[in-house]
């Protein structure tokens, strides 16, 4: 009989990179690693701070 622990257990997507620079593998992610979020820019925007508009003096132009 197996263990039946082994089944608890889950893996971690593959990685590029290293330390800092460590992040998943965007081509090994699916949805069934939790990467679908459809809503994600509308709550950015709802959620990031107001630009000052001293910030916005300090951003290069758009060419």
């Amino acid at each position: 009989m197996t263990d039946p622990l082994d089944k608890a257990t889950s893996n971690a997507p593959p990685t590029l990179g290293e330390g800092c620079l460590s992040r998943y593998d965007p081509e090994a992610l699916s949805p069934e690693d939790g990467t679908d979020f459809e809503g994600a820019a509308q709550l950015w925007e709802r959620l990031k701070p107001e630009e000052t508009d001293e910030e916005a003096s300090r951003r290069p132009d758009p060419e």
